[in-house]
């Protein structure tokens, strides 16, 4: 797995899946487990990889520097 989720993406990714994973909490009721899918950019954030993103070809890594 090569990593393709760059610095902001990251960072975006986690909180987001912190916030959703906050809901488990904070709802009552079925609708509380909706927050479970804060899993996923949890995860995805903290390994940096993407799978949508290599599907699609995409990456927000920055770029590697090749030496001359």
């Amino acid at each position: 797995m090569k990593a393709n989720v760059g610095g902001i993406d990251r960072v975006l990714r986690v909180v987001l899946g912190i916030g959703l994973l906050a809901l488990v909490f904070v709802l009552e009721g079925n609708a509380r487990w909706w927050g479970l899918v804060g899993i996923l950019p949890l995860v995805t954030g903290l390994f940096r990889f993407c799978p949508a993103y290599s599907i699609f070809g995409l990456s927000s890594c920055p770029m590697e520097r090749k030496s001359a």
